[in-house]
């Protein structure tokens, strides 16, 4: 259960006057030693990055083998001051990552340590400004999705998962947590077998699966329609990228507040912890390396769609 974890850092981040140092402290009680903090500025506000490294017992920090997830809180702000107050929908990415570091932290210290490291991040912004978007409003951010990029997907990085609110939209109509099929140099491959496990088990339900399309996995700023940024990552590494997003049965805009809801938060920082457990223990792929050969072998190089790259 990660449902503590969830209200601590919450109430650490509804705040009009969090920074990451806030979050930089409360975790390094819970006996965090690697935390990076970054504040970007712009013409639009700024924010603080926050990258939080957790060794396993068989990682690359410790001189061993087991591979890296990267975990990826995607979000333009926590608020959306001073149009709004209290936390916005768009803060559960953030929220969710930041509540798996804690739970992390906590297992280490009790002895239940990762096979393979963990690297999370995410930024801090309680007052990030809201965009138009349709069915629904967004909230937009400070800093550029490229500049997101830049800080928060790291090359030590096997594969990532992206934790993004995905509730402004009409296409997906389901009260929880869903999962896109894995995205790798521009090909949308099929959903992970091993990721649909996972969702099985921690939810108790059939998996539900996000649609993504093309558009999706093209660099923002482009002209053309995107559902949200939860798969953005996929444009600034080679490995493979999977979004984990918080979902509704209705269109929720970003800039919402109130619409944040405990259980499925909880719901989706287990996701995570378990995929963290299967992943760097060697029993979680997300995609088949022979049928992403052949694919390649077949059709030749897609990573045009990462940004112009040939």
């Amino acid at each position: 259960m990660i449902l503590k974890e969830i209200l601590e850092v919450y109430e650490i981040i509804d705040s009009a006057h969090v920074s990451g140092l806030d979050l930089k402290v409360y975790l390094e009680s819970l006996g965090a030693e690697d935390i990076e903090l970054k504040r970007l500025e712009t013409n639009k506000g700024s924010t603080d990055f926050i990258r939080i490294s957790i060794a396993g017992k068989n990682g690359k920090l410790s001189g061993g083998a087991s591979p890296t997830l990267g975990v990826l809180g995607r979000l333009g702000g926590l608020g959306a001051r001073p149009e709004k107050i209290g936390m916005v929908s768009d803060g559960d990415g953030a929220l969710v990552v930041l509540a798996l570091a804690a739970k992390v932290l906590k297992m280490a210290s009790r002895g239940d340590r990762l096979e393979g490291d963990l690297i999370i991040s995410t930024h801090i912004c309680p007052d990030a400004p809201i965009i138009p978007h349709e069915p629904v409003a967004f909230m937009g951010s400070p800093v550029s999705t490229a500049l997101v990029n830049e800080e928060e997907v790291r090359g030590e990085m096997d594969a990532i998962l992206s934790v993004d609110t995905t509730k402004g939209n009409r296409i997906l109509n389901h009260r929880g947590i869903a999962i896109s099929p894995t995205v790798k140099e521009g090909y949308i491959l099929r959903v992970s077998e091993d990721l649909l496990d996972i969702y099985e088990r921690v939810t108790g339900r059939y998996p539900v699966v996000l649609p993504i399309t093309t558009q999706d996995i093209s660099p923002y700023g482009n002209g053309v329609y995107h559902l949200n940024s939860i798969m953005q990552p996929s444009t600034a590494t080679n490995a493979p990228v999977v979004g984990l997003a918080l979902t509704t049965e209705i269109p929720v805009a970003g800039s919402a507040t109130g619409a944040s809801h405990p259980l499925d938060l909880e719901l989706a920082a287990r996701f995570c912890l378990e995929l963290a457990k299967d992943f760097g223990g060697g029993s979680a792929s997300f995609f088949d390396v022979k049928e992403y050969k052949l694919i390649r072998e077949l059709y030749g190089s897609m990573a045009n769609l990462q940004g112009g790259k040939k």
